[in-house]
Order: structure tokens, then sequence, then C-alpha cells
């Protein structure tokens, strides 16, 4: 949907704000400074030979085997990727937030 006349479209001002919001996120949005540092971590993590090979791993095992509708790669206790539901994968939170890989 495209914004009409006076109501253009803007962000959501109160994502984030709820009670539920991690410390570390209210303090990214209340601090352009921190926000400017964390970015330039980001980035710089991000460009690092270990992410690069990292993500070109995770391309290629996207490419080799493609996922079914409704599937996502999901990382195993051993190291491999295999095909899973969307559902399983992303659901898997174990006890205290820690994920049981299968």
């Amino acid at each position: 949907m495209a914004a009409s006349g006076k109501n253009p479209k803007k962000r959501n001002s109160l994502a984030g704000t709820k009670k539920g919001t991690s410390v570390s996120a209210r303090r990214l949005q209340a601090s352009p400074a921190a926000r400017a540092k964390k970015k330039a971590y980001d980035t710089a993590y991000h460009k690092s030979e270990e992410r690069k090979d990292y993500r070109v791993a995770l391309n290629k095992a996207n490419r080799d085997k493609p996922n079914k509708k409704g599937e996502d790669k999901s990382h195993t206790k051993n190291g491999s990727l295999v095909n899973e539901k969307q559902s399983k994968n992303r659901g898997r939170n174990g006890k205290g937030k820690k994920s049981s890989k299968k």
C-alpha cells in the first residue's frame, strides 16, 4: 500500500517500547551514540573472513539442498545442516531459552 496525501507512512514509534523489551534494546533506542557504536561493531564483525566463510557455506547449503515450502535449514548438534519444518525449528526453545538442537 502506498502512503496517501496528508498521512505519510511512518515507522511505528511505539515499536519495542513495551515492558517485555530487553534493556539493551531500550538503551540502543534511547542513545544515538550507543546505536552508532553497535552498528560499527556489527559492520566490522560481519566483514571478518570467518563470518564471510560461514555465510558462503550456508548459501551453498541452500543452493545444493533447497528447502521445500514451509521448511528451514536447521543446525544439528554435530554441526551439519538439515531441512526441518519451520514450526519445529523456530519453536525449539529449551529450558531457560537454551536451544535443544536435534
